[in-house]
C-alpha cells in the first residue's frame, strides 16, 4: 500500500542545515500495523508529515526520495492531487487532540465537515454521520453529545473523536502520531484496542508513531526503530522483543518498567540524542553505546539484513543476537 524509499528531509536554520530524516525507508501493507519507535527528535513525526504532505516548507524540505502510495509517487503529484488523497485515502491522528480540534466548533460540526466537503452531504446528513462515527468509537450518549465542544470531553474521549475524524471517509491508511500521549494507562489500552479493532474491520494500513515500546507490543506486526533520522532496526514485533539486534533497541527495551523488577532502579540510556545539526561521525549512536568500538567511531554501519524480514544498522549485531556483547 505505502512504500517510503530513501527519504531525506532537511530544515534550514540560522545555525546551518539540520538533517531531520536521513535515508528512511519502510513499507506498509493493507491490514498491517507498522510501529515507528524512537526518542523525541529521531525523525518519526517529520517522516509522517512528509508522507501526508503537510511538512512546513520552508523551513523543511524533502531533498530526495520517493513516497509511493498504491504505486503512485506522491512527491510528483501537484498539491491538488495530494489534497484529494489526504483525508479521503490517507488520514492522520495527531497527538494533541485539544490542539487539533477547533475549540469554537462543536465536535459534530467538525466530524460532519468531512462529509460535506468530500461527499457533498447536506448538513442534516453530515450530522447523522457524525453521530454514527461517535457511536463507532464508543463515545457514550453520542446523539446527546454531538453538539458539545472539545473542552467538554475528557482527554480519552477527545482522542476517540480524533480517531473518528480520521476514519470518517474510510481511508486505506492511517498514521497515528503518539495517539496515547498524556493519557493514563487504562485509557491508553482502550485507545490502542480500538485502533486495532478498527484496523481489522476496515482492513486499513496503520502506522503507529510512538516512543513507548509497551504501547505497541500487542497491536504492531512490525517495528521500525529510528535514531538520529535513520532506521537502525526493523523487525517483526515478537522477534524484536525476544532478541533485539541493535544496542539502541536493547536500551529502549531495558528501560521499560517491569513487574518482575520491583524495587530495582530503572535502566536509562546514558546521554542525549545528537542534534540534527551535528550528527556524530560514524555510527550516530556510538557516544551513548555500551558496545562502541573504534570502528563505530569511524564507519557508519549500513542497514544489514540479519534474518528473514529483519535488519540492523550495527556492526556487531551478531554479538547481540548471540547474547555475547
Amino acid at each position: 500500500m505505502l512504500e517510503v524509499r530513501d527519504l531525506h528531509v532537511e530544515f534550514g536554520t540560522r545555525d546551518g542545515t539540520a538533517r531531520a530524516v536521513d535515508g528512511v525507508g519502510y513499507r506498509v501493507d493493507a491490514g498491517e500495523t507498522l510501529a515507528v519507535l524512537g526518542e523525541s527528535g529521531s525523525g518519526k513525526s517529520v517522516t509522517a508529515q512528509a508522507v501526508m504532505g503537510i511538512l512546513d516548507s520552508p523551513p523543511g524540505r524533502i531533498t530526495s526520495g520517493e513516497i509511493l502510495f498504491r504505486g503512485t509517487d506522491l512527491l510528483k503529484l501537484p498539491e491538488e492531487g495530494r489534497r484529494r488523497i489526504r483525508g479521503d485515502r490517507m488520514a492522520m491522528i495527531f497527538q494533541d487532540a485539544l490542539s487539533a480540534l477547533n475549540p469554537v466548533l462543536t465536535v459534530g460540526y467538525q466530524l460532519g465537515e468531512m462529509f460535506r466537503v468530500h461527499r457533498g452531504a447536506t448538513r442534516k446528513q453530515a450530522r447523522e454521520r457524525a453521530v454514527e462515527l461517535m457511536d463507532r468509537v464508543r463515545i457514550p450518549a453520542a446523539r446527546s453529545r454531538v453538539d458539545d465542544y472539545p473542552h467538554q470531553f475528557s482527554g480519552g474521549m477527545r482522542q476517540r473523536i480524533m480517531i473518528a475524524t480520521a476514519l470518517a471517509l474510510e481511508p486505506e491508511l492511517i498514521i497515528a502520531d503518539e495517539p496515547t500521549t498524556a493519557l493514563d494507562v487504562t485509557v491508553q489500552a482502550q485507545v490502542m484496542e480500538l485502533l486495532a479493532e478498527l484496523r481489522r474491520e476496515y482492513r486499513m494500513g496503520l502506522i503507529l508513531i510512538t516512543h513507548d515500546l509497551g504501547v505497541v507490543a500487542d497491536v504492531a506486526d512490525r517495528i521500525a526503530v529510528m535514531y538520529a533520522g535513520r532506521i537502525v532496526e526493523h523487525a517483526p514485533v515478537r522477534e524484536l522483543y525476544a532478541a533485539p539486534a541493535h544496542p539502541y533497541t536493547k536500551g529502549l527495551l531495558d528501560s521499560v518498567p517491569r513487574l518482575d523488577r520491583r524495587g530495582q532502579a530503572l535502566h536509562a540510556i546514558k546521554g542525549m540524542p545528537p542534534s540534527p545539526l551535528a550528527v556524530p561521525h560514524g555510527c550516530s549512536f556510538h557516544p551513548r553505546c555500551p558496545m562502541a568500538r573504534e570502528r563505530c567511531r569511524q564507519e557508519e554501519p549500513p542497514l544489514h539484513e540479519v534474518g528473514p524480514g529483519r535488519s540492523s544498522a550495527c556492526h556487531f549485531w551478531k554479538e547481540l543476537l548471540d547474547g555475547t556483547p
